[in-house]
């Protein structure tokens, strides 16, 4: 297969071929016109082709640097939507599975829009649910190992497992699109370091320390404090993690845990797929506090596409209706279709504010500016959401968003940055870490049980 960077012309010159045969076949279609106008076709054509100057410049910067992605759900949709029977799924386009979702949703991803967002990397997400008892975790886990494993050995001309940043690198130059594998949650590892080592060996690349949910060892963003941040046998998680080479993710911790890593961690960080809360103060969000104290990790904030976690009226929108809906359910106690119109007018009062690329450019612009450009990627959480904003509401819309950088004044290397190079660096970073710590003894820790 060709490579995905030179299978098609990037958008505006495929627009302006397009608008280009349009302004001919017109002329042609008329012979006096043609005569008449044959010596100035230039000037007629030349005001329908309309160039973007920020699409050419982030079309430039992402055929330099193609997008390495922090973070997609793909695989839970293979177990949601097909329960993990992938044989006959045709990933080059999954635009027509509206049918295998209840709300008629289909998919965002596929290969086809992989190559028009200029996708050279990602890592996919073997998440599982937080409320799984830890065994049935760690074994639904190395399910969902299993099924993103077949499916990328499925699609070998399009996409490439590998687990190293040189193996991020060569697969983009050969034009696939480099398939790593991230944990999302500490569940999943049955609060065991030796599963930690073998998800490792089975290629999991980094681990978010929870999910929803508080682990034995770790609190969670959005559930109430058990810990205080890590216990003691967290601190030694992220310890061994930083020994075997496998990146630590603190999106979904709770603040005091993502302060508790940074002050044991040897290796770079990453926020897999999180905003900033200085933009929106959703829980799930990045404090200044410890955005402050990444450059002296290396780490990086990989900024989702999630409108709640983007636009902060849209938040709000959402505690609103929540509010209502607890309001007329006390009003209302026994009458669900009562219920159901009372929350349609509201719906039809108060419709959700629209999120766009702007709203993500917001959280982009705020971490360029508190602690540098260095510490920016981007993990969109594709398959992992209803949709993402206007303009971007699948893995083909990368380009826009690096369009709207562009327009605020991203310079090319800015913004090849924030596509790929922050986050190959980040796991190069980690490998050269875990290589010197080679000599280091497995850590074997136990989590502390109770009394």
């Amino acid at each position: 297969m060709q490579s995905f960077r030179n299978s098609r012309a990037p958008f505006p010159f495929r627009n302006m071929q397009a608008l280009v045969v349009i302004a001919c076949c017109s002329v042609a279609t008329s012979p006096l016109a043609a005569q008449d106008a044959s010596p100035t076709v230039a000037e007629d054509i030349a005001p329908a082709i309309e160039v973007d100057p920020a699409m050419q410049a982030a079309e430039a910067a992402l055929s330099a640097a193609p997008v390495f992605d922090g973070h997609n759900d793909v695989p839970i949709q293979l177990r949601a939507r097909f329960d993990n029977q992938i044989n006959d799924l045709d990933f080059d386009d999954t635009t027509g599975t509206g049918e295998t979702h209840p709300d008629g949703r289909a998919m965002h991803t596929d290969i086809e829009r992989l190559a028009e967002g200029r996708v050279g990397a990602q890592y996919w997400s073997v998440y599982v649910p937080a409320a799984l008892p830890e065994p049935e975790a760690v074994q639904m886990t190395i399910e969902q190992i299993d099924v993103m494993k077949r499916l990328i050995a499925a699609n070998p001309d399009a996409l490439r497992f590998v687990e190293t940043a040189d193996g991020v690198e060569s697969a983009m130059a050969d034009g696939r699109v480099a398939s790593l594998l991230g944990m999302e949650g500490g569940h999943s590892i049955g609060s065991s370091l030796a599963v930690l080592r073998q998800m490792y060996d089975l290629g999991a690349r980094y681990m978010t320390l929870t999910h929803s949910r508080n682990t034995p060892w770790a609190d969670s963003a959005t559930d109430d404090p058990e810990h205080g941040g890590l216990t003691d046998f967290g601190r030694d998680v992220v310890r061994e993690m930083n020994r075997i080479g496998m990146l630590v993710d603190l999106s979904h911790v709770s603040e005091a845990a993502m302060n508790d890593v940074l002050d044991v961690a040897s290796a770079p960080v990453i926020f897999s797929h999180s905003g900033v809360r200085a933009v929106n103060g959703h829980a799930r969000n990045v404090p200044d506090t410890v955005l402050d104290r990444l450059p002296d990790n290396g780490g990086i904030v990989m900024v989702v596409a999630l409108p709640g976690f983007l636009n902060e009226e849209r938040r709000q929108w959402y505690a609103g209706r929540e509010a209502e809906a607890a309001r007329q359910a006390s009003l209302m106690l026994g009458q669900p279709d009562a219920i159901a119109d009372a929350m349609a007018r509201w719906d039809a009062d108060n419709p959700e504010p629209q999120t766009t690329v702007s709203h993500m450019a917001d959280h982009i612009d705020h971490i360029r500016a508190r602690i540098g450009v260095e510490h920016i990627g981007i993990g969109a959480d594709f398959d992992g959401m209803p949709s993402g904003p206007v303009g971007f509401e699948d893995v083909s819309g990368y380009p826009e968003l690096f369009a709207e950088l562009s327009r605020r004044g991203y310079s090319r290397v800015e913004m090849e940055l924030i596509a790929s190079r922050n986050a190959i660096r980040v796991l190069r970073e980690a490998e050269r870490i875990a290589a010197r710590m080679g000599d280091n003894a497995p850590i074997e820790t136990l989590i502390e049980t109770a009394d």
